[in-house]
């Protein structure tokens, strides 16, 4: 089954912008800066609400192949969406450090607002998580 999630035309500006809550619109583009700093990439809108940097290919041992951003954010109604493509198995101490949060489906990191989230680790957390994408996978870009 392809997958339904690609890169689209879509500026990140403009899908923040789509963002109701203004807070997290504020945050959305606190994360883009961030998120562009840390990995010097440009922000790529996936799909519908995903906003990517960098990308790499996998392939399953189903055979399933695509593409996905080395790590990506997401900006929705309920809170932010962090990706960190390898999981959380190596960043526990980070995750101790992090702030408020909550973590699920492998490598969702959730957030309710930045306030409150040590931003150094969270950093220290993409910049970690990005060069182990690299090592790991075919970078596309």
């Amino acid at each position: 089954m392809p997958i339904k999630t690609l890169p689209t035309k879509t500026s990140a500006t403009s899908l923040i912008k789509t963002v109701k809550d203004v807070q997290k619109q504020k945050d959305a583009l606190t994360l883009l800066a961030l998120f562009t700093e840390v990995t010097d990439l440009p922000p790529v809108v996936w799909g519908t609400s995903i906003i990517g940097f960098g990308s790499y290919h996998y392939v399953y041992a189903s055979g399933q192949t695509g593409d996905w951003p080395l790590t990506a954010f997401s900006p929705r109604a309920s809170g932010i969406t962090i990706y960190i493509m390898p999981g959380f198995g190596e960043y526990e101490a980070l995750l101790g450090k992090i702030g408020p949060h909550k973590i699920s489906g492998g490598s969702c990191l959730y957030i309710k607002k930045l306030e409150g989230v040590h931003i150094p680790t969270l950093k220290t957390l993409i910049k970690k998580s990005v060069a182990h994408m690299k090592k790991k996978y075919k970078v596309v870009s």
